[in-house]
């Protein structure tokens, strides 16, 4: 330890002193940095992967929802007047995000566009389809309750709801959510307590250093500081590199899904439209992990 170093203990924050002494640690234990950097990436790719499943899961079940509908077949006796009423009194009904009205020509037209290879099915005469309102929800989960609301008012002859398939739409994507949740906090705190270890072990090579500091007046956060900056930075360092490699791995599972096809059927997010957001979250995991484990692995050797 440098007479500048031990001058400098006097005072209480020297951010020059901090930064420096955490770059000419993380050089002068190049392996355990090293070591750190990989740690920390490693566990940044699991729970950014993790996350990006749960994204992209979330996506696809909110557009699912969104094409999920349910349909009030209109009283037959009803003129163009009373059913622009009625379609007027169902948007104004709780819960409804959009109503469109379907002749019965054009449901026989929908209809038959489902079994276009099926000549039997062209001769159905139109009166067997009605007039119908088709109806999307903005919560699903209130789907029963809005179905029974539109099913109650006057010139409603009959209504086709799926509750089931809605149900089942909410609980997958309430336990997918909770699942990601549960996921990425159990693997943040593996991820703290792995680069805590793996600090505390080069900490450890440091110790009759910190000692010296100790016994030359220095306080305990004056001995703290470099090492929650050297995390800090490592920290940095490898949500950096994580973040390129997972930027590599997503794009090339975007261009395999879009090369087979199947986009249509998984309609990821391009990581273009998420990167900003991505970035920032990994500087920040990997800010907090680096800083809170180097804090976490000093603190027994405070006690000289």
């Amino acid at each position: 330890m440098s007479g500048g170093a031990i001058i400098s203990m006097k005072n209480r924050f020297n951010f020059g002193y901090f930064i420096t002494e955490g770059f000419r640690s993380i050089f002068a234990h190049g392996l355990m940095s090293f070591a750190a950097v990989c740690m920390i990436v490693a566990c940044l790719l699991i729970m950014g992967s993790f996350s990006l499943v749960a994204i992209n899961a979330e996506r696809m079940l909110s557009q699912a929802e969104d094409d999920n509908e349910f349909l009030a077949f209109i009283d037959e006796t009803y003129t163009d007047a009373q059913i622009r009423q009625l379609q007027q009194q169902v948007a104004a009904v709780d819960n409804v995000a959009s109503v469109n009205f379907v002749t019965r020509e054009e449901a026989k037209e929908n209809y038959l566009g489902d079994y276009e290879d099926e000549g039997l099915y062209a001769n159905i005469p139109d009166e067997v389809f009605r007039d119908r309102l088709s109806i999307h929800v903005v919560d699903l989960e209130q789907f029963g309750q809005t179905v029974a609301a539109v099913e109650a008012l006057p010139g409603v002859a009959g209504i086709r709801a799926m509750g089931e398939l809605a149900q089942g739409f909410v609980t997958v994507r309430n336990v997918a959510s909770a699942i990601a949740l549960a996921l990425v906090a159990i693997l943040a705190a593996v991820s703290l307590f792995i680069i805590s270890n793996t600090i505390r072990l080069a900490t450890f090579a440091r110790r009759e250093e910190i000692a010296i500091m100790k016994m030359c007046g220095a306080t305990n956060s004056f001995v703290r500081w470099p090492f929650a900056f050297e995390g800090l930075m490592l920290g940095l360092a490898g949500a950096v590199i994580a973040f390129f490699l997972q930027w590599g791995i997503y794009a090339a599972i975007y261009r395999a899904v879009v090369a087979n096809g199947a986009i249509g059927m998984f309609p990821l997010l391009s990581f273009g439209a998420i990167w900003a957001p991505v970035l920032g979250v990994f500087l920040l995991a990997g800010a907090l992990i680096g800083a809170c484990g180097s804090g976490f692995a000093i603190r027994r050797f405070l006690q000289v």
